[in-house]
């Protein structure tokens, strides 16, 4: 945190999402995003093979994290992944459980999907994953996955949450802002609002997002 004039303002940690490209990921680190998330869900448009992902690890800058994300992934595959690719975050989407999540000794967050009626609780989400690290809240209902480019309601987020929380779905450089604003998150994730194509980033797009994300920061 930094204090201006008297106040006290928060940074909001910013995660590049569906990385596919080398050169995507170092641009990602150079306009100041804190995480690049690699995809290795089944059925993702975005997602790559752990050797490809190795290569492209070596293009991150220091002091920005891989974060891998799964989603009902078998065990063989995450720890594969986990081996070749030593991602500093694991990042799950599926129905896996807070045993399996925690077994490969990375740090996990997990992710809830939002576009269902249904609403857990704060109390509920965190008995049930007691060893997350924090959640992340997308637009996909349950048994979806993430990238939709759609959004949720945000008011129907948990409250109060003991745990970090990173907001996701159909964030872009146009609504971040007021995302970050209604909701306070500790970090935001965005992956089809800064694409020109899925798993094809745009410099464009992302310096922008980066950008509202920061204006935001000093409206806090």
């Amino acid at each position: 945190m930094n204090v201006a004039k008297g106040r006290v303002l928060f940074r909001t940690r910013i995660k590049f999402c569906g990385m596919t490209r080398p050169g995507d990921i170092r641009l990602a680190g150079e306009l100041g995003a804190d995480a690049i998330g690699l995809i290795f869900a089944p059925d993702s448009s975005r997602r790559i093979e752990p050797e490809q992902a190795r290569a492209m690890r070596e293009a991150l800058l220091p002091m920005v994290d891989a974060v891998a994300l799964f989603m009902d992934n078998p065990l063989d595959d995450v720890r594969e992944v986990v081996r070749h690719v030593r991602p500093n975050l694991l990042q799950f989407h599926g129905s896996e459980d807070d045993a399996f999540c925690r077994s490969f000794g990375v740090p996990y967050i997990k992710a809830i999907p939002m576009g269902d009626a249904v609403t857990q609780s704060a109390m509920s989400l965190q008995a049930k994953y007691p060893a997350a690290a924090g959640f992340l809240f997308d637009s996909h209902g349950a048994g979806g996955s993430g990238g939709s480019g759609k959004t949720f309601d945000w008011s129907r987020i948990p409250d109060p949450l003991e745990k970090p929380f990173v907001l996701a779905g159909g964030l872009t450089a146009d609504n971040v802002f007021d995302a970050i604003l209604a909701t306070r998150p500790w970090g935001v994730d965005v992956s089809s609002g800064i694409e020109a194509e899925p798993g094809v980033k745009d410099g464009e797009c992302m310096r922008r997002f980066v950008e509202e994300v920061r204006r935001a920061d000093c409206h806090q």
